[in-house]
């Protein structure tokens, strides 16, 4: 049994999943018990929906812990952790839930858990209101690995909204603990790249629409660079119709940053491909080190690494400040935003600093 049990208002700030998903893996990786209550209070439909109750389920099993109130629809949850233990779990929406939001709350777990682990995550891996899976592999990843994470992203199917069935097997493996980042030069961006697709019985011809689209957008601010956008036929693993775009630049230190689009009935190919370009674009603008997406993403590995992190960025997103608020809440991390002042800096320029509570992996 836990010895601390924290309480999360579940409708503060975002007052959406990300409050959840946080909350949950740090109430696991300290073996603290957490209740969370008015769970997605800002949501049209209120409580838990079945991506986000696969989500806890899955935390439960790793950490052989105690959940109560988990159904879907219910505001109002209570997790008691024990130990994480490595090994084997399947996690399956059975939906177009997002694998890469289960991904979010089970990742930060498995990096103290007590061995290796292989995630079976099922589920939307191109959904809308979530990272695509493609942004997760190219963006994400190799930004958390700076912090000493290490895992692999296996993409066995993809599948789209509205009947799900995509497959990601993620296999992580544990360290002692996590060393903080400094992102706070930006360089120039040097390589920008992509992919369009359609899948199922739609038409090739709209990931050519939209690859045009998108390159002809970009072109418009950035004249120098190769663009190079490929537009596929995914045929054997995908289940279900779907058709978008990503497009990942990159930058002289390693930066990386993107824009996507996915494609809508009764939206035209070219509108999805400029969407995903104008996004990319507005991500690049603000000289940042991250785009507007992974900023939140990387604000429970700063809280939980050994040290202190700087990452530069763009505006500060409502899903950020809810993320810091929940860190702040839940371990003793400080985080500090001020402006950006150098000459590189615009109006939207930040740095987020963090002071991190250096968890451990007593396991290891």
């Amino acid at each position: 049994m836990a010895a601390t049990t924290f309480e999360m208002d579940g409708s503060v700030m975002e007052g959406g999943g990300q409050i959840l998903r946080v909350s949950v893996a740090l109430s696991c990786i300290q073996g603290a018990s957490i209740k969370i209550n008015k769970i997605r209070a800002g949501r049209s439909t209120p409580g838990l929906r079945p991506q986000h109750l696969s989500g806890l389920e899955l935390v439960r099993d790793m950490c052989d812990g105690n959940l109560e109130g988990a159904t879907v629809g219910s505001c109002e949850i209570t997790l008691t952790p024990g130990k994480i233990k490595g090994g084997n779990h399947i996690a399956d929406t059975q939906t177009a839930g997002s694998v890469g939001l289960l991904m979010q709350v089970s990742l930060p777990c498995a990096l103290f858990a007590q061995g290796p682990s292989e995630l079976c995550l099922k589920g939307g891996t191109n959904a809308e209101m979530a990272p695509q899976i493609d942004y997760t592999m190219k963006v994400f990843k190799p930004i958390v690995e700076r912090f000493g994470v290490q895992f692999d992203c296996n993409l066995r199917m993809r599948g789209y909204y509205p009947k799900g069935g995509g497959e990601v097997v993620v296999k992580v493996t544990p360290g002692k603990e996590l060393s903080p980042i400094n992102m706070t030069e930006r360089g120039n961006i040097t390589k920008i790249y992509g992919r369009a697709f359609v899948a199922g019985v739609l038409p090739f011809k709209l990931a050519k629409d939209m690859s045009t689209a998108a390159v002809r957008t970009i072109r418009k601010e950035i004249k120098d660079l190769y663009i190079n956008i490929q537009s596929l036929q995914e045929k054997d693993k995908a289940c279900g119709n779907g058709n978008g775009i990503i497009i990942v630049a990159e930058s002289s230190t390693g930066c990386i940053f993107a824009g996507s689009s996915l494609g809508k009935k009764g939206v035209y190919a070219d509108k999805v491909g400029i969407e995903a370009a104008e996004m990319l674009l507005r991500n690049i603008r603000h000289n940042g080190c991250v785009d507007e997406f992974l900023q939140d993403q990387l604000i429970i590995f700063m809280a939980l690494a050994n040290g202190t992190s700087r990452m530069r960025t763009g505006p500060i997103t409502l899903h950020t400040r809810t993320a810091i608020h929940v860190a702040e809440q839940l371990t003793n991390a400080k985080f500090v935003i001020h402006k950006a002042e150098d000459e590189q800096a615009n109006n939207g320029t930040y740095i987020i600093e963090c002071q991190g509570v250096g968890a451990t992996n007593s396991s290891l």
